[in-house]
C-alpha cells in the first residue's frame, strides 16, 4: 500500500503580523509539530489508519455517537502494542492543543526584538564619509542618512552602537547637512546650535532655501490698504492683506503685470510709479513699528538704504518732524532719494555719513534711533546663497565688532531727556547669537539704558542663556523671527531704552557657566 503523509497546517496566531526568524521560538515549535505530523516512518497501511482515527477523535470532540467510540476500539485492536504506544504519542501532540495565547506572545516578543535590530542604525566611520563626499555625493543616501542619525540622536541610549560616542555621530550629521544644503561647517555648526531639536533645524534649512512671498506696504501718505488692494486687483493682480497683525501689508500671490519697476519705469504700475506702495519685507515692517516714532519728532535712521523703513517711519510720523536718512555708501543714499521722491516724503534729510559720529554732529541728541545693523543676512539667504560658503568666523567676529561700535554710538546719540521718546531700536536680518543678543548684553554693560517690550505681537522670545554664554535676563523681551515658523525672513529686534547720557565704565565679559 502507498504511504501517505499527515500534515496539519499550524495557522498562524491572529492578532499579529510579525515576521517570524528561522530560529525563533514559535518557528521552531511549529516545525517540530510539523516534523511530527508528517514523519514519513510509519509501517505500510498504518498511515491511512492513523488519519481515519483523527478524522474519527475529531468528530467524538464534537460530541459524535458511541458507535464511532467502539469503530475506532475495533481498528485499534487490529494494531500492536508499538503502533498503540506511537498512536497515544500522537494523539497527545495534536496542534489543537497548542496555546494561542502563548503563541501570540512569543510572536510579539520577537516583533519586538526584530523592531530593535531593524532600528539599531550602523554609523559610518568619519573617513568613509570624507571619502564619499569627495566622489560625487547621492543625495538620497545622505538624506537617509541624516535621518538614521537623528532618529538615534533622539533616543540616544537605546539606539546608540555601544562603541560609537555622540561626538562621532554629530560629526557625521555636521559633514552631511553641510553637503546636503551647501553650506560650511562653522556656519551649519552655528544653526545646530541654535535649533538643537533635529526636525526643526531640517525645517529652517527647507525654509531658507525657499523665497518669501512677495509684500507691499501701503504708503498711507497717499492710500489706504483697501483702496490700493481694489486698484491692484483691477491691473491683474492677486493680493489680500498679509497679515493680521500689520495694516498697511499687502501679500501678492501672483500677478499679469509688472509688480515694480526693475529696468525700465514704464514697466511698473501707475500706482508703484505714483508711489502708492513700496515693495518691502514684512520682516522690515518690524523695527519700525516698535520703535514707533511720533509726528513732531527728531528721528535718526542711521543705516537707511533702500528707503522702506525711512518711509515708513515718515509715514507714521504723517510727514511732521525730521527724519535723518543716513547710509555710509553713496550709491545706495540715490537709491534712498528717489524712493523718498516717489513716496511723496517730505519731511527727510538724507546724509552720507559716518554713522559712529552723529553724537558728535547732533550733540542736543534725537527722540528716536533706529539702527538696522550690516549683517551676515543668515536671515535671507534665499537671496544670496553665497552666505552658506562665505561667513566664517572671522567673518562674523568683524561685523560683531562694527555692531557694537554702532549700537554704542547709537545710544550716544539719543536724547535720553526727550519727554516723548529716548528710545533706540537695534535690528539685524541676522539669526546668529553674536550678532544679536551678544550685541545687546554688550549696549547694557556698557551704557546706562534697559530693555523695554517690543510692543510686537509675534515672535519668539530672544535668548538669556545660549550654550556657555548667560545674558542679562531681561534679554526675553527681544523677539526673534524665523522663515519656518513666521513665514517672513529671519530677524532680530531689540528696544532699548535710553535712562541717562551717563557712561558706563564697565567692560563687557561674558559670564561662562
Amino acid at each position: 500500500m502507498k504511504r501517505k503523509k499527515v500534515k496539519k497546517k499550524l495557522c498562524k496566531p491572529s492578532g499579529t503580523d510579525a515576521s517570524l526568524s528561522v530560529n525563533s521560538p514559535v518557528t521552531m515549535k511549529k516545525r517540530k509539530v510539523d516534523d511530527f505530523l508528517s514523519a514519513d516512518t510509519f509501517e505500510e497501511g498504518r498511515g491511512s489508519k492513523q488519519a481515519v482515527d483523527v478524522k474519527k477523535k475529531k468528530k467524538k470532540k464534537k460530541g459524535g455517537n458511541e458507535s464511532t467510540g467502539v469503530e475506532s476500539d475495533e481498528e485499534k485492536a487490529m494494531m500492536s502494542n508499538d503502533e498503540e504506544s506511537d498512536e497515544a504519542e500522537f494523539d497527545t501532540f495534536d496542534a489543537d492543543d497548542i496555546d494561542d495565547v502563548l503563541l501570540r506572545k512569543l510572536a510579539e516578543e520577537e516583533l519586538q526584538i526584530n523592531l530593535v535590530n531593524a532600528e539599531t542604525y550602523k554609523l559610518p566611520l568619519v573617513e568613509e564619509v570624507e571619502k564619499e563626499l569627495k566622489m560625487t555625493p547621492n543625495l538620497q543616501i545622505i538624506k537617509q542618512r541624516i535621518a538614521d542619525v537623528f532618529q538615534v540622536l533622539g533616543d540616544f541610549r537605546n539606539r546608540r552602537q555601544p562603541d560609537r560616542s555622540r561626538e562621532e555621530y554629530m560629526t557625521v550629521l555636521l559633514k552631511d547637512l553641510c553637503t546636503y544644503y551647501g553650506y560650511n561647517e562653522y556656519l551649519m555648526g552655528k544653526f545646530m546650535n541654535i535649533f538643537p531639536n533635529g526636525s526643526e533645524l531640517m525645517e529652517f534649512l527647507d525654509a531658507s532655501d525657499q523665497p518669501r512671498p512677495v509684500t507691499l506696504r501701503t504708503n498711507s501718505l497717499k492710500t489706504r490698504r483697501g483702496e490700493l488692494a481694489k486698484m491692484l486687483i483691477n491691473r491683474g493682480m492677486n493680493v489680500d492683506p498679509a497679515a493680521k497683525w500689520t495694516k498697511v501689508g499687502l501679500v501678492v500671490y501672483d500677478s499679469q503685470v509688472p509688480v515694480g519697476a526693475f529696468i525700465l519705469a514704464v514697466c511698473a504700475t501707475p500706482e508703484y510709479l505714483a508711489g502708492h506702495y513700496m515693495i518691502q519685507g514684512l520682516s522690515s515692517f518690524l523695527p519700525v513699528m516698535a520703535l514707533a516714532p511720533q509726528p513732531n519728532e527728531l528721528v535718526l535712521d542711521m543705516c537707511a538704504a533702500p528707503g522702506g523703513k525711512t518711509s515708513h517711519m515718515a509715514a507714521l510720523m504723517k510727514n511732521a518732524g525730521v527724519v535723518f536718512a543716513n547710509d555710509s555708501d553713496m550709491l545706495r543714499c540715490r537709491a534712498v532719494i528717489g524712493n523718498l521722491h516717489r513716496l511723496g516724503v517730505n519731511n527727510t534729510v538724507v546724509s552720507n555719513l559716518d554713522a559712529k559720529e552723529f553724537a558728535k554732529i547732533m550733540p542736543q541728541g534725537f527722540d528716536r534711533v533706529l539702527l538696522d545693523a550690516p549683517c551676515s543676512g543668515t536671515g535671507v539667504i534665499w537671496k544670496d546663497e553665497s552666505v552658506k560658503m562665505r561667513r566664517d568666523s572671522q567673518d562674523v567676529q568683524r561685523r560683531h565688532t562694527v555692531q557694537r561700535q554702532l549700537i554704542l554710538a547709537a545710544i550716544d546719540a539719543i536724547n535720553a531727556s526727550s519727554s516723548s521718546g529716548g528710545y533706540l531700536v537695534y535690528s539685524t536680518c541676522s539669526v546668529l547669537v553674536e550678532e544679536n543678543e551678544a550685541v545687546v548684553d554688550y549696549a547694557l554693560r556698557k551704557r546706562d539704558c534697559k530693555l523695554v517690550p517690543t510692543g510686537l505681537e509675534i515672535g519668539v522670545e530672544g535668548f538669556t542663556k545660549f550654550r556657555e554664554y548667560r545674558f542679562h535676563p531681561s534679554l526675553n523681551l527681544t523677539r526673534r523671527y524665523y522663515p519656518h515658523v513666521h513665514n517672513i525672513d529671519g530677524f532680530f529686534v531689540a528696544k532699548i531704552k535710553k535712562l541717562s547720557n551717563e557712561k558706563q565704565a564697565k567692560v563687557c565679559v561674558y559670564i561662562r557657566s
